[in-house]
C-alpha cells in the first residue's frame, strides 16, 4: 500500500517492506519522514505483519537529510520523532542498506533492531562537513556500539565507512553480495518476537587517556572549530548521562549549531560545488569517453597529473624530450605508488595495475593512441606554441587538446592550430595528485564537448573543477593577486608582513600571501611584473616593496629569506629587521605616514579586495556564477571552508553596507583601483 508518494509499504509472508522513494538519494525530507512514521504506526496496528524491512529505491538507502531544509525551521515530525515510534514499536524492524547510509539515513538505520548491508555500501556521520552535529541520537547510539574513542574519529572527521569495517565494527548484522531484500526480510522474521534497541546498551568504558587523545586528535584536524568541540562533548555524555537527557541536549546543540553563520557559511559551499557537476547535465552534451591520457613535460606538474590520471584508471604516456628530466619523471611516478605500497595506502596488485598503465617516451609518434592530450611544460609562450605544433603533427585529429598553463593565453596557442575547437584549458594546482581544485579554461572556439569532456575528467580525477572563460589569470589567480596587492599596500601604509599573515591566518586562512610568496619563490611573480612593466599605467598605484626583496636576492625559501628569514637547520621562518626597513623605506619614497592596523581591518580589507575582484569576474563573464569563485579560493587558495568564501561574505553584509564600506577601500587604495558593480554578486 502507499503511505504517501515519498514513502510505500507492502505486505510479503508476514514482513511489512517499507520502501523509500525520493530520488536521486532518497534524502530524509518532510515527506519521507511522514511516510516512515505512518507506515512504522501502521505495523503496530497491522496483525498481518510481525515485523518490517525498510530499505530505499534505486541506488541507495538513505544518503542523508534534506540539506535543504536546514535553511528554514524543520517541519514536524522531526527525525528523532521516527527513531522513538521505530525504537517503541513492539515489532521488531530490520534496516536494508545499499548505497550510502549517511547522516539522518545512519541515525534512522541505528533506531532499528537489526541492519544488513550489501558488500558495496557505506555508513556514517558526516554532520560535522556541515557545521553542526548529528541531531538524532548519532552521538549516543554509536559509541553504545564501537565505544567513546572510535566515536570521537568517526564523526569528527565524517568518515565513510565500508560495509566490511562496519561488519567488524559490529554496526551491521551482515553482508551480503546479492538478494538484499530477501536477506533482510529473512533477518526480520528471526527476531519476530524479540526487540534488540542500541539505547538500551551501556557505552563501554573508556580510558580517560584515550579519550584525550582521540579528541585531541580530532580537534587538531578539525582546526578546534566549534562544531566539533561540541561533538566531543555530546559523544562523551552517552558515559555519563542518562540517554534520554543526552538526547534532548544533543538535539538541542543541533538547532543551535544549524542556524549559525558557520553552518551557513559551509551549506553555501557544498551546493555551490555539486552545482558545478550539473553545469553541462542541463545542456545535453556527451562527453568523449577517455581512456588513454598524453602528458607533455616530465617535471613537476606534469609528474603530478600523471599521477593523478593514472590513480583514476586511465592509460598514460609521459612524454619528454628531454631524457634526463623524463628519466626523473618516471622514477617520480614510480617512486609515488612504491610509497603508497609500503604505507598501506595501495595494495600491491593495485599499484602493479596502475603502473602497467603507466609508459613514457621520448617519441612523439607515440601520442598518437591519446583521446587527451595534456601539455604541462614551461610558462613561455613560444615554449607552448612549438610543444602544440608537435602535438598537432602527431597526435589524432579527433584528440581532445589541454594546456596546463596558469596565466598564458590560451586563445592565441589555438589560433596557430588547424582546428582550434579541440583545445582547451586545464589548469591544476601543484601538487597536482593533491590539490583539489581545477580550472576548467572555455576558450573562444573550445567546442561544448571539449568542456563537458573536461567535467568529466575532473570528476574521476576527485576534482573540484570551476569553469572559466580564458581571461588573464582565469578565475583563482586574478582573485588573489587583487588580494595579494590589497595587502601589499597595507605594507606601504603601516603593517609588517608577520602581521598581516597572522592575522589571515587566525582568520582560518591555511597561510598568510606573504608565507605563501616565500614558499613558491618570489622570483616567479618578479618575472611576471617584469614582463607586463610596458603596459602598466604609470599612473597606477604600484608597490616596489617584493622588487626590492628580488633585486636584494631575497627570493623566499630557496635562498633562506624572502619576506622572513628562514633558518638553514629547521627551515623555521622569523621576522626580519632587514626587510621591516626596506618597507619603511618604500613608505618614506611615497611620502606615506605609517600607521597601526588592527586584525579586523586587515581582513576587511582583503575580502573587499576579493569580492571586488569577484564582482569585476561576474561582470565580464569570466564566470558563469559568482559562487564559482568561492568554489575556488577554498579548493585552491587556502581560503576557510567554514567562512563560505568572499561571495557568501558580500551576500550576509547586503549590498548597501558593501558599497558603504567598498567607498573607503577605494580611497585606501588610491590610483589604479577599479570599482566594480557590486549588484552583479547578488544577481
Amino acid at each position: 500500500m502507499s503511505i504517501n508518494y515519498k514513502v510505500t509499504s507492502q505486505i510479503e509472508s508476514g514482513v511489512m517492506v517499507i520502501t523509500v522513494n525520493n530520488p536521486p538519494i532518497n534524502a530524509g525530507s518532510i515527506e519521507v519522514r511522514k511516510g516512515l512514521r505512518e507506515a512504522i504506526a501502521e505495523l503496530g496496528r497491522n496483525q498481518q505483519a510481525q515485523c518490517a524491512v525498510i530499505i530505499g529505491s534505486g541506488n541507495t538507502f538513505i544518503a542523508g537529510s534534506d540539506i535543504k531544509e536546514f535553511a528554514l525551521p524543520l517541519a514536524e515530525p522531526h527525525l528523532p520523532e521516527v527513531i522513538a515510534a521505530i525504537e517503541n514499536c513492539p515489532k521488531p524492524v530490520v534496516c536494508a542498506i545499499h548505497g550510502a547510509a549517511l547522516g539522518g539515513g545512519f541515525e534512522l538505520a541505528l533506531a532499528c533492531d537489526a541492519r544488513i548491508a550489501q558488500d558495496g555500501a557505506v555508513v556514517g556521520l558526516p554532520e560535522v562537513t556541515l557545521g553542526i552535529i548529528p541531531g538524532a541520537g548519532g552521538t549516543q547510539r554509536l559509541p553504545r556500539l564501537i565505544g567513546v574513542e572510535k566515536s570521537i574519529d568517526y564523526i569528527c572527521s565524517g568518515a565513510r565507512i565500508k560495509a566490511p569495517e562496519a561488519l567488524k565494527l559490529g554496526l551491521v548484522s551482515k553482508v551480503v553480495r546479492e538478494h538484499l531484500l530477501e536477506e533482510a526480510i529473512t533477518l526480520a522474521k528471526s527476531l519476530v518476537g524479540s526487540k534488540s534497541r542500541i539505547r538500551d546498551l551501556v557505552t563501554p568504558k573508556a580510558n580517560d587517556a584515550d579519550v584525550v587523545v582521540a579528541s585531541q586528535k580530532a580537534l587538531k584536524a578539525g582546526k578546534n572549530r566549534p562544531n566539533i568541540q561540541k561533538a566531543i562533548e555530546m559523544i562523551c555524555n552517552s558515559v555519563s548521562m542518562p540517554i534520554d537527557q543526552a538526547l534532548a541536549l544533543e538535539r538541542a546543540t543541533f538547532q543551535d549549531l544549524r542556524v549559525s553563520t558557520e553552518a551557513k557559511a559551509l551549506r553555501h559551499q557544498f551546493f555551490a560545488e555539486r552545482k558545478l557537476f550539473r553545469t553541462f547535465d542541463a545542456d545535453d552534451v556527451k562527453p568523449i569517453e577517455l581512456k588513454h591520457i598524453a602528458v607533455i613535460g616530465a617535471g613537476t606538474m606534469g609528474t603530478g597529473i600523471a599521477i593523478a590520471c593514472l590513480t583514476a584508471g586511465y592509460e598514460v604516456l609521459l612524454l619528454d624530450q628531454n631524457e634526463a628530466a623524463l628519466t626523473n619523471g618516471s622514477n617520480k611516478v614510480r617512486s609515488f605508488y612504491e610509497s603508497r605500497l609500503q604505507n598501506g595506502k595501495m595494495s600491491a596488485d593495485r599499484v602493479s595495475q596502475i603502473l602497467t598503465q603507466f609508459t613514457y617516451s621520448a617519441d612523439w609518434k607515440k601520442i598518437h593512441n591519446a583521446d587527451l592530450v595534456i601539455e604541462a611544460v614551461f610558462e613561455d609562450i613560444e615554449v607552448k606554441h612549438a610543444v602544440f605544433r608537435k602535438i598537432e603533427e602527431h597526435a589524432r585529429q579527433d584528440a581532445l587538446l589541454a594546456s596546463n598553463t596558469s596565466y598564458l593565453d590560451i586563445d592565441a596557442i589555438a589560433s596557430r592550430l588547424e582546428n582550434p575547437s579541440r583545445v582547451f584549458g586545464l589548469h591544476f594546482f601543484s601538487p597536482a595528485q593533491v590539490m583539489k581544485l581545477i580550472e576548467i579554461v572555455r576558450c573562444l572556439r573550445s567546442s561544448a564537448v571539449a568542456i563537458a569532456t573536461g567535467l568529466q575528467l575532473a570528476k574521476r580525477l576527485g576534482k573540484t573543477p570551476v569553469i572559466s572563460a580564458n581571461a588573464f589569470g582565469f578565475i583563482g589567480n586574478r582573485i588573489y593577486a587583487a588580494y595579494r596587492r590589497q595587502c601589499e599596500f597595507m605594507l606601504e601604509e603601516g603593517a609588517y608582513p608577520a602581521q598581516i599573515d597572522k592575522a589571515l591566518e587566525d582568520y582560518g586562512f591555511a597561510m598568510g600571501p606573504f608565507a605563501v610568496g616565500d614558499m613558491s619563490g618570489l622570483d616567479i611573480a618578479w618575472g611576471m611584473r617584469k614582463s607586463q612593466a610596458a603596459t602598466r599605467n604609470p599612473a597606477h598605484r604600484y608597490v616596489t616593496i617584493p622588487d626590492s626583496l628580488c633585486i636584494a636576492g631575497r627570493l623566499g625559501r630557496k635562498t633562506g629569506a624572502g619576506y622572513y628569514r628562514y633558518d638553514a637547520n629547521s627551515g623555521e621562518r622569523s621576522e626580519d629587521p632587514g626587510v621591516h626597513h626596506i618597507i619603511e623605506e618604500a613608505s618614506k619614497a611615497k611620502g606615506i605616514v605609517r600607521r597601526q592596523f588592527s586584525a579586523a581591518e586587515i581582513i576587511d580589507r582583503v575580502l573587499l579586495a576579493m569580492i571586488n575582484e569577484i564582482a569585476h569576474l561576474v561582470c565580464e563573464h569570466v564566470v558563469r556564477d559568482a559562487t564559482d569563485c568561492d568554489v575556488a579560493l577554498v579548493n585552491g587558495y587556502g581560503f576557510p571552508k567554514w567562512q563560505g568564501g568572499p561571495v557568501f561574505v558580500a551576500r550576509t553584509l547586503g549590498l548597501e553596507k558593501l558599497n558603504a564600506q567598498m567607498d573607503l577601500l577605494e580611497k585606501q587604495s588610491g590610483p589604479g583601483f577599479h570599482r566594480a558593480e557590486l549588484h552583479a554578486l547578488f544577481e
